[in-house]
Parts: C-alpha cells; sequence; structure tokens
C-alpha cells in the first residue's frame, strides 16, 4: 500500500516563448491585505523618474509562505554551490548604479 502523501505531485506546465524570455526587475514592492499579498516587480534605472510595474503577483497567504519557504530553500542550495551571496549596505534610494552620484 503506497502512502499519497509520500509521492510528489507533478504539474505539466507550459512555458510560452514570450514568457521564456522573463522581466528584469530590480525592485520588488510587497503589500498585503487579510486575503492576500500583492507583490509589483519594478525596473529602477537611472534617469526614470516614474519607473512601471514590469509584473504584478498575487498570492493567498499560504502560498506567500510557501514562497518564501521555496526562497530560502532555494538560496541555501545557490550558496552551498556558488558562495554566500554579499548583502550590500543598505542602499537607500536613489540608486546609483555603480558610477558617482549625479550633482546638480
Amino acid at each position: 500500500m503506497m502512502d499519497n502523501q509520500n509521492q510528489e505531485q507533478q504539474i505539466n506546465i507550459e512555458l510560452t516563448e514570450e514568457m521564456a524570455d522573463g522581466t528584469y526587475a530590480n525592485l520588488a514592492i510587497i503589500n498585503h491585505s487579510f486575503a492576500e499579498f500583492v507583490v509589483d516587480y519594478i525596473n529602477l534605472m537611472p534617469g526614470i523618474p516614474k519607473p512601471k510595474v514590469k509584473s504584478r503577483i498575487i498570492m493567498t497567504p499560504q502560498h506567500a509562505k510557501k514562497f518564501m519557504l521555496a526562497m530560502i530553500d532555494n538560496i541555501k542550495r545557490y550558496e552551498s554551490q556558488f558562495g554566500v551571496i554579499k548583502d550590500p549596505e543598505q542602499n537607500s534610494l536613489p540608486f546609483t548604479f555603480g558610477g558617482p552620484t549625479a550633482e546638480a
């Protein structure tokens, strides 16, 4: 007798060519209500006074927690393979992108 809880569930997903290219984001803004978490992904670049949200993901609190745990697991595996991800000093906006700070 097999225990169904121990079997991994396989999901057959489709990744379109457009989605396979991905969307770059270097800023995520997270908000939540009682019923959902909303994550807005933004590509913040110098000279763009009002960057646009590139993608918005809405999920239940339960899925948000599963996502967090999956990210923690993946970061641990990444760091064991490639080394510790350095946490730069707490950057405050605006980003300098490695160049000199602009002056007026």
